[in-house]
């Protein structure tokens, strides 16, 4: 089967402080690879013409092409704002999902794309919560997001609501599993097997 990518390039974000875990999430062990990071880049990559991995620094060793790397201009704060910020002054328009949510289907990615044409931002939500981190991000935003750092405010809420955006829902809770913590973890690695 062939698979016609999508045109919209993919970023996963992966520059988090995983504080919860207690260590890096992104280098743990899942599935048959060696860390979480590689497992989500190779799930997402021949869905996508173009990959990439957002992060404050290389500690990808599986990661050849560097040019796939796209690092935080700031490198003290932590925060998915900065991170948009870096990506959006790269893209017109960009698919962006987390590292720590690899159960999410290709077909619920389709579906999100297929519904964001007159949006800025259109992100996912099931019945627990919203996941303003898995959508598709436009680089209308940038004047929102270069206000908000200017102001101190890193709530990714906070661009949602004051942009175009749209949610779309979805049933599935397993799908849309965050890995924080050891027992998510552990749940994830038992739903993937």
């Amino acid at each position: 089967m062939t698979i016609k990518p999508f045109e919209i390039p993919c970023v996963i974000l992966s520059g988090g402080k995983s504080s919860r875990m207690g260590e890096d999430k992104s280098l743990l062990p899942f599935s048959s690879s060696n860390t979480l990071i590689e497992f989500q880049f190779n799930r997402l990559k021949p869905y996508f013409k173009d990959i990439y991995i957002s992060s404050k620094n290389d500690k990808f060793d599986f990661l050849k092409d560097k040019t796939k790397l796209i690092l935080d201009k700031n490198q003290e704060v932590y925060s998915p704002i900065l991170a948009l910020q870096t990506i959006l002054e790269k893209f017109d328009k960009v698919f962006i999902i987390t590292v720590d949510t690899p159960l999410i289907k290709i077909s619920s990615i389709k579906k999100l794309l297929e519904n964001s044409n007159n949006f800025d931002i259109t992100i996912a939500q099931t019945e627990e919560k919203t996941h303003n981190l898995c959508g598709i991000f436009s680089k209308n935003i940038n004047n929102i997001i270069n206000s908000m750092i200017k102001d101190d405010i890193h709530k990714i809420n906070y661009l949602v609501k004051n942009s175009k955006f749209q949610i779309i829902n979805f049933n599935n809770e397993d799908e849309f599993l965050n890995i924080n913590e050891k027992k998510e973890y552990e749940k994830a690695l038992n739903i993937i097997k």
